[in-house]
Parts: C-alpha cells; sequence; structure tokens
C-alpha cells in the first residue's frame, strides 16, 4: 500500500499567504496547477519568441509538484522563510526530508520516475528555471488580483514581487509581464 497520492490531495488543505488578509483564498493545489499552465507558457515563449529549446510538457509536470513537500511541512510564509540564512538553510533541509519522506511512499518500481519531480536533478535545470520563474510570477499574480479588488493588504508584497520578477533575466518572463498579466488587474466585464 502506498500513502503518496492520499498525500498529494492534501495538497487542497495547505492554505497560501498565511499571514495574510485574503479576499479569495488559495491553496497549494491551485497554485501548483497555476505554476504549471505559467511554466508551460513560459516554454512556448522561449521556444518559440527567443530560440530556446526546453519541453513546455516537462517544465508543466514539474511545476505540478514544485511544491509537493509542503503537505508535509505546510507552506512557511516567506517573511519566516526568508529572516534569515539561518533559517532558509534549515527550511531547506526541512523540504528536503519531506521530499525523501514522499519519495520513499512510491512503490520502488515507480521510483526512478518520480525522483525528478521531486528533487531538481541537473538533465531538467532550463525546465526548473522556467518553474522558479512561473512560481514567482504566480505570486506576483495573485497580488495583482488582490489589488483588483481593494485589498491593500497586498501592496507591499506586490512591489516587492513586481521588482523581483522584473528582475528575472528571461525574455520570456518580461513577454509574459507585457502580454498576459496586465488582464489580471481587469474585471471580467472588462475581459469581455
Amino acid at each position: 500500500m502506498s500513502h503518496f497520492f492520499a498525500y498529494l490531495s492534501r495538497m487542497k488543505f495547505v492554505r497560501r499567504w498565511g499571514l495574510m488578509r485574503n479576499t479569495f483564498g488559495e491553496n497549494l493545489q491551485e497554485h501548483s496547477l497555476q505554476v504549471a499552465m505559467v511554466a508551460h507558457a513560459l516554454a512556448i515563449i522561449r521556444n518559440r519568441m527567443f530560440q530556446g529549446a526546453v519541453n513546455p510538457e516537462r517544465a508543466a509536470t514539474l511545476a505540478l509538484f514544485h511544491d509537493a513537500e509542503e503537505v508535509i511541512t505546510g507552506d512557511v510564509v516567506a517573511p519566516i522563510k526568508h529572516f534569515s540564512q539561518k533559517i532558509r538553510r534549515a527550511h531547506a533541509e526541512v523540504g528536503e526530508v519531506a521530499r525523501r519522506k514522499l519519495h520513499a511512499m512510491l512503490p520502488v518500481a515507480m521510483r526512478k520516475e518520480y525522483r525528478p519531480l521531486l528533487f531538481e536533478e541537473k538533465n531538467d535545470r532550463a525546465e526548473w528555471e522556467i518553474v522558479h520563474a512561473a512560481d514567482k510570477l504566480c505570486a506576483y499574480l495573485k497580488c495583482i488580483e488582490e489589488m483588483r479588488v481593494g485589498n491593500e493588504d497586498f501592496a507591499k508584497a506586490a512591489a516587492v514581487l513586481k521588482s523581483q520578477v522584473e528582475a528575472i533575466k528571461m525574455p520570456e518572463v518580461g513577454y509574459f509581464l507585457e502580454t498576459f498579466a496586465p488582464s489580471f488587474s481587469m474585471t471580467l466585464d472588462e475581459l469581455n
């Protein structure tokens, strides 16, 4: 018997943005799906517009599992996670232990295929770069959506994340920001 997928199904119970007043909640499962969709798009943009050679489907798949360890660790809020170098190292170590625990839940015959989904490996370096950019971008998009409905609690996070996203030296991120991000500040009537 394997508990792997039962654990992953608990992604829907892991709340994100725990210290913020959210107009609408976001759970880890929703976040992972959005990161997968954005990672897929970033990979396509890189390949089609900037002569890249990354696998969009691989980037999307990696993104689905990029925060899987949080079903064990929970979501640690950014002010705590980034408070000091010592805490960052400890958080990384706890995440590593949680990923190993999840990986060990799989039947032995499946572990090889799931290992690169849970642990960043060199052969997927370009796709992981895309996933990390998509993760940051999705956090910024959440802030835009919250700000659009007047939730000023996200103002500082939006400013910090905007500067972090703009600092990502990937032309596909700039293209996404210019082409797709503005729509996140619009109402449904404006989108129609």
